[in-house]
């Protein structure tokens, strides 16, 4: 077992991710409490998920930024290094040509902070996974 050293939660795993003290409500909330050199980051990534969804729905899925319409469509986070795009496996495969020179595990994307952020191919990932019903 692993104690936090600054809330005091125990966790199965050394150095579990979690968050201390009370989790965020909202996308805002949650972007808020993130280092200010993500911020910006994760603002793009939103304003780009929402522009290609504009009918879905904002929420926090798995305690990250969510997008939703019946179903999670995608989701992101922050990282120390990286904005984390989960849009589920088969659009990672979909993408792959497009995503040449990211970072991808299974259903997983890694934009770099420091790196010019690729809003259209957000765009375009969101969309995809919403009206094909491929979504994690």
């Amino acid at each position: 077992m692993w104690k936090c050293p600054k809330c005091g939660r125990t966790f199965q795993r050394q150095e579990q991710s979690h968050y201390c003290g009370k989790a965020p409500d909202t996308i805002d909330e949650y972007i808020a409490a993130q280092p200010e050199e993500a911020r910006p980051y994760l603002n793009q990534v939103r304003d780009a998920i929402r522009a290609a969804l504009p009918d879905a729905q904002e929420r926090l899925s798995w305690s990250m930024p969510t997008f939703w319409k019946k179903h999670n469509i995608i989701h992101f986070a922050g990282f120390k290094k990286h904005v984390g795009l989960y849009p589920g496996p088969e659009a990672v495969q979909a993408f792959a040509a497009r995503l040449e020179g990211y970072k991808t595990s299974k259903g997983t994307i890694q934009i770099p902070y420091g790196k010019p952020l690729p809003a259209e191919l957000i765009a375009d990932i969101a969309r995809w996974c919403y009206e094909t019903g491929n979504h994690p």
